[in-house]
Formats: structure tokens, C-alpha cells, sequence
């Protein structure tokens, strides 16, 4: 009897004291609005939703929120979405939510920014985006864990999110249960990532692909897949010659070329060919390179540049992007854009061998963010209670563990790189296509560092003709240039279609 008393005394406890790991998950929540965007003349109508996505592990445990803003075409007006394509798109950092992409160039509103100046405080433009691509396809605009409304629930944490393997597996899970619960598994499926976003694209297609799930197409926005091509390691002369041509095509831009070419892109052929030829077997020699030969390199190095040949004799050849920044209008008191070197500010110490600030990112950040806050507790009504954080350094402990699978030798991490996945994936689906967007004035991810991760890929020739390049005349967010933001509109489309037949 008296285990009988127990044992109901136990059952009555469960139920008046829920299990705590359960009661401590907070639910899903997403908002659900009607949004419209004018196309070249032709008026779509959207389904918006906006919130949180309940995300599973592999043992179908809860293990995080995903924030997410989701637009598709309205079904009620007799438009199947299930057969149109669909579209995983987010920015990079790592670490940062996805409302540059959003605002920027996808989304069925768009900001509009001084380029290539500073833009003045609110009250900001607002306006429809013609260049949306939602007249061709639905899009998902993804924040990954620790950005925008994104959390870990359960017995998961921040840290099981933060890394280039654990951030892969994360985006695959959203993508796989988002699918399903959409009923979007026979759509056309695209992955459009920018900056960091890129190097996650490139080990998303394959993670997927393994798990059943093929991409039509895999769009990267100013790439990068090897971050040896930005680090500048210690006695690695690669980052110094893929950065050369955007500090060249800067000069161009800026009139510092002497008996300037007309067309830039003629002038960057000029310069490849410079440095493939002449200052990459330099660097080569390293030491043994001769007086006579280091400068007459640093005389050439100066005249594409802009620049004082005793700058690049005291630099040994060598100059990083942030010393770049601060040398090269120096004598103007200016430094350049790193993210977009159109873009100029005040240098704040003529004395500093590295860049202080990047001008472009503080022109056009206060207009995109209290843009995208008002835009989206307010026209797409998410609860005013739900946090969107900016970025996850913001978070304390932010720490991105740059561990990657095959990226080992010895037991030690030999690289940065995810192109190895791109590789593998576009070898085992012959018919997944990609296509690079690069800005040719781009000092984050240089354009000729994208060039040498693809021309190294090892890829059969059938295969390399998956990948288009195209190319901006802007920076790293080219699509806040107007002539970019209608080539983007041009080229992005045109593949989506492609792709999806």
C-alpha cells in the first residue's frame, strides 16, 4: 500500500511540477503579414513571415530558435509556391544577421544609402525594391545562432553554434526541417550567401547534397573560400599578390593612375598580368632577390598604385590591406573603404601605419540598421519583446572555433578552407551550378583571391563551367551602387531561371 501512495505521490508531482528542462524552452513565434513589391511595372502579392523556427538535432531534441523572415508568393491567388524556386539566403561576419542582404538587394523594400558617401541620420528612404528577386522566387532569410532573433534552447549553448563545422550543421538542420515543414522538398533550392556567408555556402552545398538534399544553384556575394587569401600569415606571399590588383583598381577609381586607362577592367588585365608574371615570382625569391631587381618591382608596384616606390622598398614588397588603407591617401589626410575603397574618410592619426576605422561601414550602418528595426517590428509586425541583435560579438563570450573537417595535418589546422567541399560537392552533382558576384574594389574579400581559390580547385573542365564569375564596379555590398544593384538584379535572376529548368 504504502508503494502505492508513492507511486501516486510521484505522478501527481509531474504533473503539478513540469519537467524543468521542457517548461524552461521557450516556444516558436512568428508573425504573419500580407507585403507587396513592384517589379519592372508588375505588383506581387507576398505571404511575410517573421519570427523563430524550432530547430532539432539529429535525435529530434530542440536544440535552438531560428530566426527567420520568409517570403512567398500569395497562394490565395491561385499560385502553387511548392514548383518555384526558393531561396536560403544570409550574410556572413561570422557572427552577423542577415539585414544587409535583406534590405539591401533581396527583400521586397530596400534602404537607400548616399553611395558613395555618408548618409545623413533618420529619417532614412524606405522604398519598394524593384531589384527584388521575390518576382522569380520565395526567399528565407536565415540569422544564424546568436544573430538576430536566433537562440539555443534545451541543453544546447551558444558555443555549440559558434564554429565553421558547428555553424554548417545548424544551417542544414534550419534548411532540411524548414523544407519539410513547408512543403518545399520539390522546389528549386538555392543558396545565397555573402562574405563569410560564401565560405558557409561552400561547405553547406556539400553537407546537404551528403544528406539528400541537392541544390539547384549556390550564389556567393563577394567570396571568399581559403582565408589564407586575407590573413597575411606569417612568410605566405599569396595574400600580398591577390590583394595587389584591388589596390590597383582603387588607384584607378581615385585618378592616381598616371596616363590612366579609359576602361578599368582593360587596366586590370594589365595588372594580372603583372602580377602573375613579374611580382609573384619576386616575392618568390624572397631574400634573393637582387637590389637592381627589388626596385625596379617596387617602381612598378608604385605606378599601378599610386603611390612612393620607397613606401613598398621600406615594406619589403610587401603592404597588408590595412596599412594600404592608411598609406595611400595619406598625404590627403584620408584613408579608404575596406568593404568598398570608393569610399573615403578622415585619417585620424597621418602618423599610423594601419587603417583606423572603415569608412564605408560607418557611411551606411545607422541607415541599415534603424532602417531594417523599423521595417521589421513594424511593417512585418514581429513582438516588440523579441531582441534582434545585430551582430552575435555583442553577445559576451562571442569565439568562433575556425576548426574544420579536412582541414588537418598532422594533427594541427593546416587551413582555412572550404572550397574543398565546394569542390567535392560540384564533382558529385555534375548539374549544381554556382555563381560569384565580385566587387572589383572589394578590400575584404579581394576578387583575385577568389580567381586563385577556384583556379586551384582541381576541377575537370566540364565541371569548372558550372562556376560564372561576374564582376561589380562597386565593393563588398555592390548592390548599394545603382548600376551594380541593376547587374545584380540581371545576373542573380537569370541564374535562378537557369538553374531552375
Amino acid at each position: 500500500m504504502k508503494a502505492l501512495i508513492l507511486v501516486i505521490t510521484l505522478l501527481l508531482g509531474q504533473l503539478c511540477y513540469p519537467n524543468k528542462e521542457n517548461d524552461s524552452i521557450p516556444k516558436a513565434e512568428v508573425a504573419t503579414t500580407m507585403q507587396s513589391v513592384t517589379i519592372n511595372g508588375n505588383t506581387i502579392y507576398l505571404t511575410a513571415k517573421a519570427g523563430t523556427f524550432e530547430v532539432k538535432d539529429e535525435f529530434n531534441k530542440p536544440i535552438a530558435l531560428m530566426g527567420f523572415t520568409y517570403y512567398t508568393r500569395d497562394s490565395k491567388r491561385g499560385l502553387s509556391t511548392q514548383r518555384r524556386p526558393i531561396v536560403f539566403a544570409f550574410n556572413g561576419g561570422p557572427g552577423s544577421s542577415s539585414f544587409w542582404l535583406h534590405m539591401g538587394i533581396l527583400g521586397p523594400k530596400r534602404i537607400v544609402v548616399d553611395d558613395p558617401k555618408s548618409t545623413p541620420a533618420a529619417p532614412y528612404k524606405i522604398i519598394n525594391n524593384n531589384y527584388s528577386i521575390l518576382d522569380i522566387a520565395d526567399l528565407v532569410m536565415i540569422d544564424p545562432v546568436g544573430t538576430g532573433l536566433s537562440i539555443p534552447i534545451g541543453k544546447a549553448k551558444f558555443k555549440d553554434f559558434w564554429g565553421v563545422d558547428q555553424d554548417i550543421r545548424s544551417l542544414s538542420l534550419f534548411i532540411t526541417q524548414f523544407l519539410i515543414h513547408n512543403d518545399r522538398m520539390n522546389s528549386p533550392k538555392f543558396l545565397l550567401g555573402e562574405s563569410y556567408g560564401t565560405f558557409r555556402n561552400a561547405g553547406l552545398m556539400n553537407t546537404l547534397l551528403n544528406q539528400g538534399v541537392a541544390m539547384n544553384g549556390v550564389i556567393m556575394v563577394s567570396a571568399v573560400f581559403d582565408f589564407r587569401t586575407l590573413l597575411f600569415p606569417p612568410n605566405d606571399d599569396l595574400p600580398y599578390i591577390v590583394h595587389f590588383p584591388t589596390y590597383a583598381a582603387t588607384a584607378w577609381y581615385h585618378n592616381k593612375i598616371s596616363d590612366k586607362p579609359e576602361n578599368v577592367y582593360e587596366f586590370l588585365e594589365t595588372v594580372r598580368s603583372f602580377t602573375e608574371n613579374e611580382y609573384t615570382p619576386a616575392l618568390f625569391k624572397g631574400d634573393r632577390l637582387s637590389e637592381n631587381e627589388k626596385s625596379n618591382i617596387a617602381s612598378k608596384l608604385a605606378y599601378y598604385t599610386g603611390t612612393d616606390t620607397e613606401y613598398w622598398l621600406k615594406a619589403d614588397l610587401r603592404v597588408t590591406a590595412s596599412e594600404f588603407f592608411a598609406e595611400f591617401l595619406r598625404d590627403e589626410g584620408e584613408i579608404v573603404g575596406r568593404l568598398d575603397s570608393r569610399f573615403t574618410g578622415i585619417n585620424e592619426d597621418l602618423l599610423a601605419q594601419e587603417g583606423s576605422h572603415d569608412p564605408q561601414s560607418l557611411a551606411i550602418s545607422p541607415a541599415y540598421i534603424s532602417g531594417f528595426l523599423d521595417y521589421f517590428y513594424g511593417d512585418l509586425k514581429v513582438n516588440k519583446n523579441l531582441l534582434y541583435t545585430i551582430t552575435a560579438g555583442r553577445r559576451g563570450g562571442f569565439k568562433w572555433d575556425w576548426t574544420h573537417k579536412g582541414n588537418k595535418r598532422w594533427g594541427a589546422t593546416a587551413a582555412n578552407n572550404t572550397g574543398i567541399d565546394m569542390a567535392t560537392a560540384l564533382s558529385r552533382d555534375p548539374n549544381m551550378k554556382v555563381l560569384i558576384l565580385n566587387g572589383i574594389y572589394d578590400l575584404a574579400t579581394v576578387f583575385y583571391g577568389v580567381e586563385h581559390s577556384i583556379n586551384h580547385l582541381g576541377l575537370k573542365k566540364e565541371i569548372r563551367d558550372n562556376i560564372t564569375m561576374e564582376y561589380y564596379e562597386a565593393g563588398h555590398m555592390m548592390y548599394i551602387h545603382q548600376p551594380s544593384m541593376e547587374k545584380f538584379k540581371k545576373d542573380v535572376s537569370s541564374f535562378i531561371l537557369n538553374a531552375s529548368k
